[in-house]
């Protein structure tokens, strides 16, 4: 796996928006919780971030497209 965005287990609720939204495998279902998948290529588009409504998933930067 990259670089990859940093997951706080604790905080998830398993609601499972990470896994639907991750096009690349990047979580995987373990239980009633989510999971970090360490075979997946993180491509850092920030999805799975921006739709954890309990902010268990963060990126340790921010993605900046240059023009």
């Amino acid at each position: 796996m990259t670089e990859a965005p940093k997951f706080e287990k604790e905080k998830c609720n398993g609601c499972r928006l990470c896994v639907s939204v991750c096009r690349h495998g990047g979580f995987v279902v373990s239980g009633d919780l989510v999971e970090m998948n360490a075979e997946a290529e993180c491509v850092w588009c920030q999805d799975c971030e921006l739709v954890c409504p309990t902010g268990a998933i963060s990126f340790p930067f921010e993605v900046v497209e240059e023009s």
